[in-house]
Formats: C-alpha cells, sequence, structure tokens
C-alpha cells in the first residue's frame, strides 16, 4: 500500500494496480503528516492544522482514537523507541513565525476521542517544514536545520549541539540549508543546500571535531534526501526532474533516473527497500523499482500556471478538461481522482525560463458527442499575437484525438470565445464552430469534403461566414438549445442571429457595463437569455417578446447552466467572499443561496452530468440530481458542492457493505451473472413462483461476516444467530402478487361470507353416501384454486345472450 495526505484527507493507493483503495476524511483542516504507528504497522497517525491527531486503521479506513492538541500541528514524526509518544511542530506561543518540536503524549482512555494536553518541549526554533526535523538512529538524537544552522539535541546525555554555515554567499554557492535525513545503522547526517550541494556529517556528538564531506551534482535546490533502509545508497532529488543515487557516500558512485517530468519535491522508501516513491511538483506520484527503473505513476489534478481554457466536461469520460503541462490539456477523471490521459495540444518543446515568450493553450471547445475537439493556443505578443486555431477528430482505433485542420491566424486580435452548435441530430451532417475576436467580428467554420486527392483526411474545416456589429469587440456567444440561433455580445450589446441565413434578428442592451457572460435557458425555459454585466447587473431576456423580464443586481463572475435541467449557477464575489445562487430564468428568486461558499475567489465552473440520477437526498439539493457542480478558485484548488453530509460520504467499507460494487468485472463473474439471468428468465417463462431469499439480498450481516478483518471481529457465538436470522425468511417480505392479492381478497372477504356460509350449509345436507359408493374421494380445493372458482362465479356472462 501507498500511504498520501492530499488536502483534508488520507488517501490509501494500491502500488500495484495504481487504484485508490481508501479514502480517509475526518480533519477539518489540512493534513500535514502522517506516520505509521511503529507499534502495529497496520495503523497510521495523520496531524492536521485542526490541532488533531487522529489514529487510523487504514487496513478498513477506519478512525481509531482521535487526539486533540489545540495547536495547528505543522509536522508529525514517530519513533520506535518511545512508545505512547509522538513528535509535533506547533507555532510557539506569543511569537509569529517561530516554531518549536514538542512531544506529545497520548492519552490512554476510554472513548474515541481524548485530549492532549500533556506536551514536553524537545527543541525551540526549528523550521515549519517536515523536511527539517530528522531522527536519528534508534531514536537517540533529533537534528533541526533552519536557515544556515543546524542542531542536534542527544535524548539521553540531554545535551544540544549547534553548528552553523557561512551565510554569505560565495562564488555562487549558497549554504542555507533545505532538507535533512539521518542514515538508519550508523551516526550520520545528510542534509541538502539551496546550491545543490549535500553534506554528510559526522562526529557531531563533539562540537568542534565534526566533520563533513560534500557530494555535488544537482545545479539547484537539494529537494529532498531519503537513506535506503540498509543505509548503503541516498536519493536525491531536485528541481531537474532527475532522482539521483548516491552509492556508499561516493560522488564517483552515482546513478540517474532522469526525464521524470517535473520536479522532486519528496522522497520516500519502502519499509522492505524494494520501491522508492517520488512526489513531484505537478501533483504526480511516481513508484520507483530499486534498481532505479520506473514502475508506475499516479496522476492527480496537475496544477497549471493559469487555466485559461476554462473548465469543460468531456463528453465521452465525462472527465474535467483543462490546461495541464504547459501546452498540453488534462483530462482528469473525477471518480478516480486520476488523470486519464494528455493531450499534446502545441506540440513545441517547452523551455522553462523566466520571461520567454512562448506557445500556451488558451481556448477549448468539444462537440455534443465528443467527435470533435476545437483548440486555439496563442503566443503572447504586445503587437501582434500569434494565433492557430486546430481542430481535431477522434479516433476510435487509436481512441485519442488526431489533428484535422490547422489554421494560421483565424483572428487578427485575441480570440475571446468558441462554441459548437450543440445539437445532437446535427453532429456529422450541419456541425458549425463559432469563434469571437477582439478583432470585432465573429466567424463561422464549417466542415467541407476535402478534394485533394491526397489528403489524409475526407472533411477539412473553413470559415464560412464573418459577422460584426458597429465594429465592437465580440466578447462571448452561445448557441440555443435547438440550434436555430446564435448569441453574440459585443461589449455592451446581445446580437442574436438566424444559424441558418446568418440574419440579424434582434439586439438586447442594459447599461452600463459590456456584457461578462451570456447563456440560454434550457428545457422548459428555453424562451429565455441570461446575460451578466461587469457592472453588477444580471439580466434575463424573452426571446419571444424581445423585451427584459427582469434584472437583479449581483457582481456575477461565472454564469452556468446544467445542460441537464433548467437551473443555472451564477457564482458572485463581493466582500471578499464568493456566493452561489441557483435560479431558474423564468422566476427571478433563486430556489438556493449559499453564502460565503468560499473565502477564495472562484474562476470556473462546470456542471458534471452523473452516471445515474440521485433519487433520495435534501429537498434543497434537488437542483443537484442529475449533474453535479465542480468549482475552481484562484488558489486552484478544485471544489464540489455534496448533497451527502462528510460522515456519510466516507463510510468505512466495513459500514458501507457495498461488495457487489467493488467486486472486480472477470470473465467468471460475467458468466455466471449470465447463467443466474438465463435461470431467471426461464423460471419466469415456466409460470414458476420464484422465491427471492433474504440471503440473495444484499444482507449486511453476511456482507459483515464475510468482510470484517478477522482480529476485530466479535466472539463466533454472537455473530450466529444474526447470520442464522439473515438466512431466514421474513413473513414480511412479501412478493408483490402475494400482496395484490391479499389486498383482493380482503376487499372481497365481505361479500363472500355469506356465499360461503351458503356452500358449506349446502355441502352439509348433501348426501356423501354415494360418492363413497362409487370409491370416489373428494379433493380439497387450495386456497388459489378457491379465489379463481369465485372469480369466474362473478363473472358476467349476459353478453352470451345477445348471440
Amino acid at each position: 500500500y501507498l500511504l498520501c495526505a492530499a488536502g483534508d484527507f488520507v488517501k490509501v493507493y494500491s502500488v500495484s494496480t495504481e487504484e485508490t483503495l481508501r479514502l480517509m476524511g475526518g480533519h477539518a483542516d489540512l493534513v500535514t503528516g502522517i506516520q505509521l504507528n511503529p507499534q502495529n504497522h497496520m495503523q497510521l497517525y495523520s496531524s492536521s492544522l485542526d490541532g488533531s491527531i487522529k489514529l487510523w486503521d487504514f487496513m478498513d479506513g477506519i478512525p481509531i482514537k482521535t487526539f486533540t492538541v489545540g495547536s495547528k500541528l505543522l509536522a508529525l514524526y514517530t519513533v520506535a523507541s518511545v512508545e505512547d509518544s509522538v513528535f509535533v511542530v506547533i507555532p510557539k506561543k506569543g511569537e509569529r513565525d517561530t516554531f518549536q518540536l514538542v512531544s506529545v503524549k497520548l492519552t490512554k482512555g476510554v472513548g474515541q476521542d481524548l485530549e492532549a494536553k500533556e506536551l514536553s518541549v524537545v527543541l525551540d526554533g526549528v523550521g515549519a517544514s517536515p523536511k527539517h526535523i530528522a531522527f536519528g538512529r534508534e531514536g537517540e538524537y533529533v537534528v533541526s536545520v533552519k536557515e544556515v544552522n543546524l542542531q542536534v539535541y542527544f535524548f539521553k546525555r540531554k545535551l544540544l549541539n549547534r553548528f552553523s554555515l557561512l551565510s554569505v554567499k560565495t562564488k555562487g554557492g549558497d549554504n542555507r540549508f533545505s532538507c535533512v535525513v539521518c542514515h538508519p545503522t550508523e551516526d550520520c547526517i545528510a542534509t541538502g543546500h539551496a546550491d545543490g550541494k549535500i553534506r554528510l556529517w559526522r562526529n557531531f556528538h563533539n562540537k568542534k571535531e565534526y566533520t563533513y564531506s560534500t557530494l555535488h551534482w544537482h545545479h539547484d535546490i537539494v529537494m529532498d534526501l531519503a537513506f535506503s533502509m540498509e543505509g548503503t545508497r541516498l536519493l536525491s532529488g531536485g528541481v531537474e526532474s532527475v532522482l539521483v543515487q548516491w552509492h556508499n557516500e561516493s560522488s564517483c558512485q552515482k546513478d540517474f533516473l532522469p526525464r521524470l517530468g517535473s520536479p522532486i519535491e519528496y522522497i520516500s522508501m519502502s519499509s522492505d527497500g524494494a520501491l522508492c516513491c517520488t512526489l513531484h511538483t505537478d501533483n504526480r506520484i511516481t513508484i520507483i523499482n530499486s534498481n532505479l527503473r520506473f514502475s508506475r505513476s499516479i496522476q492527480g489534478l496537475i496544477k497549471s500556471r493559469d487555466v485559461k481554457t476554462g473548465l469543460v466536461v468531456d463528453p465521452r469520460t465525462k472527465a474535467l478538461v483543462m490546461n495541464g503541462e504547459p501546452g498540453h490539456l488534462q483530462f482528469y477523471c473525477l471518480q478516480s481522482d486520476q488523470q486519464l490521459f494528455s493531450l499534446d495540444i502545441v506540440q513545441r518543446q517547452y523551455i522553462h525560463e523566466a520571461g520567454l515568450k512562448q506557445s500556451d493553450l488558451v481556448k477549448v471547445a468539444f462537440s455534443a458527442q465528443g467527435t470533435w475537439l476545437a483548440t486555439v493556443e496563442e503566443r503572447e505578443e504586445v503587437t501582434d499575437p500569434e494565433l492557430e486555431l486546430k481542430l481535431w477528430l477522434f479516433e476510435e482505433e487509436t481512441q485519442s484525438f488526431k489533428l484535422n485542420t490547422r489554421i494560421n491566424t483565424p483572428h487578427d486580435n485575441h480570440i475571446t470565445d468558441m462554441c459548437f452548435r450543440d445539437m445532437d441530430e446535427l453532429e456529422d451532417d450541419s456541425l458549425i464552430l463559432v469563434t469571437t475576436g477582439r478583432d470585432c467580428v465573429f466567424k463561422v467554420w464549417a466542415m467541407v469534403e476535402d478534394t485533394d486527392p491526397e489528403a489524409q483526411q475526407s472533411v477539412s474545416w473553413s470559415c464560412d461566414f464573418v459577422g460584426s456589429y458597429h465594429n465592437y469587440q465580440a466578447t462571448n456567444c452561445c448557441f440555443s438549445e435547438d440550434g436555430s440561433l446564435l448569441a453574440v455580445s459585443f461589449e455592451e450589446t446581445v446580437t442574436l442571429w438566424d444559424s441558418v441565413t446568418w440574419d440579424l434578428k434582434c439586439t438586447f442592451c442594459h447599461p452600463p457595463g459590456n456584457i461578462r457572460n451570456i447563456c440560454f435557458g434550457r428545457l422548459t425555459c428555453s424562451k429565455y437569455l441570461i446575460g451578466a454585466t461587469d457592472y453588477g447587473f444580471l439580466c434575463c431576456w424573452n426571446l419571444l417578446t424581445c423585451a427584459l423580464e427582469w434584472s437583479a443586481h449581483l457582481n456575477v463572475v461565472v454564469l452556468q447552466p446544467d445542460p441537464l435541467s433548467e437551473y443555472i449557477a451564477a457564482v458572485s464575489w463581493l466582500s471578499k467572499e464568493s456566493s452561489l445562487f441557483v435560479f431558474k430564468p423564468n422566476e427571478p428568486r433563486p430556489i438556493y443561496i449559499q453564502r460565503n461558499l468560499c473565502n477564495e475567489k472562484i474562476l470556473l465552473a462546470a456542471f458534471v452530468p452523473r452516471d445515474e440520477p440521485e433519487t433520495t437526498g435534501p429537498e434543497k439539493y434537488l437542483w443537484l440530481r442529475r449533474s453535479q457542480l465542480f468549482f475552481l478558485t484562484d488558489t486552484q484548488e478544485l471544489m464540489t458542492l455534496s448533497t451527502k453530509p462528510l460522515g456519510e460520504r466516507l463510510t468505512p467499507s466495513s459500514k458501507q457493505l457495498a461488495v457487489e460494487e467493488s467486486l472486480p468485472m472477470t470473465p467468471f463473474s460475467l458468466l455466471l451473472g449470465k447463467h443466474r439471468r438465463q435461470q431467471s428468465q426461464e423460471d419466469t417463462d415456466l409460470g414458476k413462483l420464484v422465491v427471492h431469499n433474504k440471503h440473495d439480498q444484499a444482507s449486511p450481516a453476511v456482507k459483515e461476516l464475510l468482510h470484517t478483518p478477522a482480529h476485530v471481529l466479535p466472539s463466533a457465538s454472537f455473530l450466529c444467530p444474526i447470520f442464522i436470522n439473515s438466512l431466514l425468511i421474513s413473513k414480511e417480505n412479501k412478493s408483490a402478487e402475494e400482496v395484490d392479492d391479499e389486498v383482493e381478497m380482503e376487499s372481497e372477504k365481505t361479500e363472500d361470507d355469506s356465499d360461503e356460509e351458503r356452500d358449506v350449509t349446502e355441502m352439509e345436507q348433501e348426501d356423501t353416501s354415494h360418492m363413497e359408493l362409487l370409491g370416489e374421494i373428494t379433493c380439497k380445493l387450495s386456497k388459489s384454486q378457491e379465489k379463481e372458482l369465485r372469480k369466474i362465479r362473478k363473472m358476467d356472462y349476459s353478453w352470451i345472450s345477445a348471440f
């Protein structure tokens, strides 16, 4: 397993499959440290800025204990030789930007929530980063680095030694410490520095007789160090995206694993020494074998410098698409929290140099079925920006996009927006693309057949129409739901165009202020057009009356319609807080308001369709049943609005007991499922009464018995009655036919009583001797047969008299 702190959660990955096995949540703020319990390697400690330490059973994702410390916890350390205590870094009271390393006594007591108030200070003036503190072999000493100072504290001797390097930069050198790590079996300290050097310290028990040797390969800061389990190898990483392996602390013996993609922030070794993993600045974990061979990669959401493309949803995979690596599009799967793939759009080598003008991806749009992808890339120039519009076609064979058409300089100035005509039925025949630009025009691009016999593709794209309005800059564009109308905003004015003849139909205006966002209503609200101005007005126009329906004073920065419903989400920014308003265009009053959604400014939003609509949930979240709303803030944090509380969303598997959903789809399971469906169909065709036992359904008792770990199971005498009862068929579990029959029989009971009494009387008076003489035996009818006879007796046969 690979354990990783991610935001407010702790994730458990499978090293072999790269899948997320557990998502453990419970902290109210950023998780700052995770450490295995030295006394039980099936348990994990985690610390957070919320001031709590949690003890987890990470195999099941269950929190065992929560210890409340009170102060912000910036780093967490455990030592095998110290039981019932952990070490944390906390801010020093009364002093700003000053931190101290303290020992926290973990209280033993009954209950899950405990207070840990017994703190003892170990070191003062330590660094806030977890990489600035390391514990020596067997926990005999602790090392802390900060700026150009190194201090070593010996626990048994209660001795503190301080060492300093020159703070003056000479010959390009920078002696500031960046990280520290201790040798697992020897008294040796390895420190990384800002100038790329690595120093190995020895004999530091004595203040005057200490020595250090230097290893140097990195040309910039050493971001992290890690020793192998036996201590014979030292791993280092930095901004070069190269993992360096030093053998026997010698600068002559070293190996490299280059081209890892992005700078290395953290390095971690597995307990058996067979694997190591590196964490990179692009939110990626690389798993590497002990022979320095690449094994696997777990890619999360890449934090781009600037998300210029916006949040776009891929219709095929329902993945979020946005800027990734420079010049690339990343397709991010929301279900697995991993990147599906990265598409190279610019197709040029990116040079990491400050101030260099390079091409970047700025606009993205998908067709309704996801068959076509349009991208715009530009290189920032003050006078004449270089623009390029590319059309990509999805190929089923390769399951990727292939470049179809490249258009140089589609506009004379920056492209501000673009969209496809969003119509499923016209996907192949009349697909068009509209782009708007600061050159005061919008252009319509259409597919044409390529007549060149040497051309590799049968179709290409060309400009079909150019429109403008009073020489104003075109800023936004969108199509109506049926594709018959195109709305283009020109500064303060919204224009409506016929998408067949390209005639200007009408214009809307709501001064003062330019139009910031526009969108059409959908379904029952398709006759409305919504617009937001940069002067803080939200307007709704009726397309049938060509008049303003209503307006509201709201500083809307994001306007996002739900493609599967009539609802529209508007995000406002006021007084340094973002608020959410959800409304229908035909009603000026919002149906949902969430004030202070977050303290960061929300820049982008997107509705992502759900695989299956939610059937349950609070009524106030009715608008989220078919789609889920995601936000991206200015700090590039991706957030979503959930309809379920945190505890319900993160219920561990031992409590959730959703076993069938997590089973892999193997050929045997497919065959078995097909056999069961065939057997059920045969039973139905033969008219058999199929009785579904309780254990055929989702029995929580059976699942808990089979999937709860053995070390936490109660005694067999306690589980046996629960298991036996789960196999019994309850009288309350009746089929729908039996319930209908009982209802019908109850309604007939009163009127049948008199008939039955009369029949019984006649039968008692009947002489049975004749039957006995004939040797016949009277057969008793079943209840179902009696019910059928009663129905036949009551049936009206008077219609026969007409013949």
